[in-house]
């Protein structure tokens, strides 16, 4: 088997099966199979997917375990050479799958490659080729000075705006929506840190491929649609803070031993302002939207 597909589902039952018919009708000659994992759907995506598409190897957990630990149940049992976490609300085109084996096929110290992220309206999702979420990068972020100069190299470490977005470079860090990574880079570093509810799970395993001598490549010659944050919609202080905490997790795993206390502080304190802020953000508007007077219907 040369790839296994793997997909999370949490009650996105039409964009899953949307994605799902965009992976089988894939133009490859490599052979794949496709892992599905659901975490306790209450839309009746797993029937759904049962009915319509019989050839998944479809797990139903019975609680919703996360990302992370959905995406190794399925890697555990996965018969493929290359790994590929597709996100539920994506939809590749016809040659992704071939193009993308193809590559990591011919440049074996690539351990994991993405390809070229937009969102619905065209425009690139940023997230499928960044820096790492140093201090001072997150610094430039937060403070908008990466958006100001937004061309910099410098200031510009996180989104790397000033790299062309339709050319292949090395990249520091994928995204989870479309990562396709060597089995045998897995064997060397691990499966997804579990830890990770849903958020820097994919940051974290880049890092870790990187640490252990594998490059990251970002690989732009075919692309993918992503509906970005389907399964999240519903619960945005859940999210939230799952967000925030997996920022925290992420720089205590990675960062706390290279920097002095009182970076350590400056950035606990970000965290938490940023969380307090954004949570009074929603607190606001689910408040007007409370109250917002419901509009009379002609009868």
């Amino acid at each position: 088997m040369d790839l296994s597909v793997v997909i999370v589902n949490y009650n996105t039952k039409q964009l899953t099966l949307n994605c799902l018919q965009s992976v089988y009708t894939s133009v490859t000659d490599y052979t794949y199979e496709v892992i599905l994992v659901d975490n306790a759907s209450v839309d009746d995506s797993v029937a759904a997917i049962r009915e319509q598409f019989p050839q998944v190897i479809l797990k139903a957990n019975a609680d919703n375990l996360g990302f992370s630990k959905a995406n190794n149940q399925a890697i555990r049992i996965a018969q493929g050479s290359y790994i590929l976490l597709l996100n539920s609300d994506t939809i590749i085109q016809p040659d992704t799958l071939d193009i993308m084996v193809h590559f990591m096929g011919e440049h074996p110290e690539v351990g994991a490659s993405g390809c070229k992220v937009v969102l619905p309206n065209g425009q690139l999702d940023k997230a499928c080729r960044r820096g790492f979420p140093s201090p001072l990068a997150t610094f430039y972020y937060v403070s908008q000075l990466s958006k100001l100069f937004s061309k910099s190299p410098h200031f510009n470490t996180y989104h790397q705006d000033y790299k062309s977005e339709d050319e292949a470079y090395p990249i520091d860090c994928l995204v989870g929506a479309f990562m396709l990574v060597r089995k045998e880079t897995i064997e060397q570093v691990g499966l997804l840190d579990e830890r990770f509810f849903m958020y820097f799970e994919d940051t974290d395993w880049c890092y870790r491929i990187q640490q252990a001598g594998w490059i990251n490549y970002y690989y732009p010659k075919t692309q993918i649609i992503h509906y970005k944050r389907a399964s999240s919609r519903n619960k945005p202080f859940r999210i939230t803070y799952e967000f925030h905490r997996a920022m925290k997790l992420f720089y205590d795993k990675h960062y706390i031993k290279q920097y002095p206390f009182w970076v350590t502080m400056f950035m606990y304190m970000g965290i938490a302002a940023k969380l307090g802020l954004t949570l009074t953000v929603h607190s606001i508007i689910k408040g007007i939207q409370l109250f917002k007077p419901q509009k009379k219907t002609a009868r």
